[in-house]
């Protein structure tokens, strides 16, 4: 594993950063700052929860 950016809708907005075996979310972007340093699987379950969270947040989108 290694250091890879999280890209959503077209932005980064965070960065994976392997921690043991798994990846440490670190947010770059202010909408997504609710799941900064939470530990997840995969990659693809980060967008996921990039998405789930953006739902749960009034239909936020990501912005610059």
């Amino acid at each position: 594993m290694q250091k890879q950016a999280v890209i959503f809708n077209g932005q980064e907005v965070g960065i994976a950063v392997p921690v043991e075996s798994r990846l440490k979310f670190i947010a770059v972007r202010f909408s997504v700052i609710d799941l900064d340093n939470r530990l997840f699987d995969t990659v693809t379950e980060i967008r996921r929860a990039i998405v789930a969270h953006l739902a749960n947040d009034g239909g936020q989108t990501v912005a610059s």
